[in-house]
This record gives structure tokens, C-alpha cells and sequence, in this order.
């Protein structure tokens, strides 16, 4: 058995109701009380019950948090930098990986709240298909989406301007000189996708530049490499490939370069994320690089507003990312030259 608070009580010499109040910190004790609590509970290695902890306060101290697959470079970061707000409140992290899967996502949500976890942050998998056990988890715990998010609105959420990130890749590969222009990205199963692909054409568009098809298949990198195999095949590259993300965007160049084509010389290429790879690619990978750090607070900060089940409008914050220039792309006075 382990030390109880009746050993605590006995060795401080004070009831068990004393010994609670002083190390629960709820209901005020005499400094004598408190101080001799507190050294026999150190003395003694206490630990509080948890389980109790959460029935009498009604709290686990706990949040929840659900990311498409812990393998992307990108939600690695954003969940560490979560944890690192949550922290701050002395705040534990349960982390789920949907799997890119709305079945198992349902599950993991589930799950957390069997555990009785305060609150939930999510990045849904899928647009539509996340959209009910999304909706149904927001009606019992307080709920915040990060970086995606569902159709229709229904929770709250926090991000990246994705579509002011694509028209930064965009203006920076024509101001470099393109003029056809190509948009590397994943299937249109989530908000990141669809929004980065629209912020692609909508400024292509604007540009009057001529845009091929785009190709459209994972957020991997195994796709970038397959993405530039097809482009090698039709046998003509386009002047400036932009892409969803930076694993496609490392995977493109590596395939690329294998192929004959000279980056940035013949094809300039961006990427989107300022995560994992980026500064390891070979050139180093101009890119869109996401605020992490600011999206993690925000949401962590927006969590402790939310009311599971609130009928007010949901909220959408969306941070402003920045161009990193590196050595993928031509160089212009615009963007930050690293």
C-alpha cells in the first residue's frame, strides 16, 4: 500500500480533515498546520489519488489532443508546442493519432473522453467526414481546432492563413522570373488542402502567369517523389512548383535533382510548414514557415474561454505566416533571406 493521508495526518499530528485542507490548498489552516503537513508529506513521499482528486474537484487536470499522424514533421512541432503552454498551468497532455482516418479519429475521441479529460484540441482529418464525432465531442468538453478544421463551422478554431501563405509562395516565384507555374498538394480531403490549393490559383489567376494541372495526392514525402517523377515524364517542367507542404516540396527536389533538373536553375520550388526537413533539404528549401508557437498559445488560450455545448458563433483566428527564402527559389527582395 502506498502512504495514504491518514499516514500524513498521523505524522503531522493533526486529523485527516486538516492534513486534506492544508495540501489541498482549498480551505485556509493555521502557517503551524500547513508547515507540518507539508513536511510530512514530503517527509513521507506522498502522492495525492488522482482518481480521487478528479471526482472531488470535478477536473483531471488534463487535456486531450488529436493530430492526423505524429509522423508529419509539422504536427510533431504543433503538439510539442502545445505541451509546452499546457505546462505552463501545470497542465498533463494525452496525445491520439487519428491514423488520417475519420473511423479511428471517432474512436481516440472517445477514448480521451472516457478519461475525462478537460477539454479537447483536434486537427481533423477529414473536412466533412470528421465533422460528427468533432461536433458531438464539442457538446460534452470544451473543444479547439488547430491548423484544420471541419465544414460548417461548429467549433472553434485556430491557424494559419493558409490561402495569404500560398499567395506569398505564389508572388515570390514570379517575381523570381516564372511563368508557369504548377501546384503540388494532397487530395482535397482537408481545410489545408482546399485552402492552399484556392490561395494557389486565386493568385496564379491574378498573376495572369499560365498554371498547369495540379497534382494532387499526400501530404508525404513519398508523394513529392512521385510528384516529380510525373512532372520529369511529361517533358516539360514548369518554371516554379509550389507545394502544400514541406515533405512534398523535399521529396519533389530529391526527385527532381535525380532526374537532370537543376533547382532553382530550371525549376524553383517552395514549400510550405518551416518544419522537419526544410533546412536539410539539399539546396535548403525556400518556404512558408507557420507561426507554431503563436497557434499553440492562441489555442491553449482560446481552450480556457470555451464552454462545451456554447451556442455563441464559433471563432476563427487565423495567424499570418511569413516567407523564409532559402536556396530552392530565386532570390528577391522580398521574403527573409536565410
Amino acid at each position: 500500500m502506498g502512504v495514504t493521508i491518514h499516514d500524513v495526518a498521523r505524522a503531522a499530528g493533526v486529523s485527516v480533515a486538516s492534513a486534506s485542507r492544508a495540501l489541498s490548498g482549498r480551505r485556509k489552516v493555521t502557517p503551524e498546520i500547513a508547515e507540518r503537513v507539508a513536511r510530512a508529506a514530503a517527509e513521507l513521499g506522498y502522492q495525492p489519488n488522482a482518481v480521487a482528486k478528479a471526482l472531488r474537484d470535478q477536473t483531471t487536470g488534463t487535456i486531450g489532443m488529436v493530430v492526423p499522424g505524429i509522423g508529419n514533421p509539422f504536427f510533431t512541432t504543433i503538439v510539442e508546442a502545445v505541451e509546452r503552454e499546457l505546462q505552463n498551468s501545470g497542465t498533463d497532455l494525452l496525445l491520439c493519432a487519428s491514423q488520417y482516418s475519420p473511423q479511428v479519429e471517432a474512436r481516440r475521441l472517445e477514448t480521451l473522453l472516457a478519461r475525462r479529460v478537460d477539454g479537447l484540441i483536434i486537427s481533423p482529418c477529414d473536412i466533412e467526414a470528421s465533422v460528427p464525432a468533432v461536433l458531438d465531442a464539442a457538446r460534452r468538453v470544451p473543444l479547439v481546432q488547430v491548423d484544420r478544421y471541419i465544414e460548417g463551422g461548429g467549433a472553434d478554431w485556430v491557424g494559419v492563413d493558409d490561402e495569404a501563405g500560398l499567395a506569398l509562395a505564389v508572388e515570390h516565384v514570379i517575381a523570381g522570373g516564372a511563368r508557369s507555374v504548377v501546384f503540388a498538394g494532397s487530395r482535397l480531403e482537408s481545410s489545408s488542402a482546399r485552402l492552399r490549393l484556392s490561395g494557389f490559383e486565386r493568385t496564379a489567376a491574378r498573376a495572369g502567369v499560365e498554371v498547369l494541372p495540379p497534382l494532387l495526392g499526400e501530404f508525404t514525402l513519398e508523394w513529392g517523389v512521385e510528384a516529380g517523377r510525373r512532372l520529369l515524364d511529361a517533358g516539360r517542367l514548369p518554371d516554379a512548383v509550389v507545394c502544400a507542404n514541406d515533405e512534398i516540396a523535399v521529396g519533389l527536389v530529391r526527385s527532381l535533382r535525380f532526374g537532370g533538373a537543376r533547382v532553382p536553375e530550371d525549376v524553383a520550388v517552395v514549400g510550405f510548414d518551416d518544419v522537419g526537413h526544410a533546412t536539410m533539404c539539399d539546396p535548403p528549401l525556400s518556404t512558408v514557415r507557420q507561426p507554431v508557437e503563436e497557434m499553440a498559445a492562441e489555442a491553449v488560450r482560446l481552450l480556457g474561454q470555451v464552454k462545451a455545448g456554447d451556442p455563441r458563433p464559433a471563432q476563427r483566428i487565423a495567424i499570418a505566416p511569413r516567407l523564409v527564402v532559402r536556396q530552392t527559389s530565386r532570390p528577391v527582395a522580398a521574403g527573409v533571406a536565410e
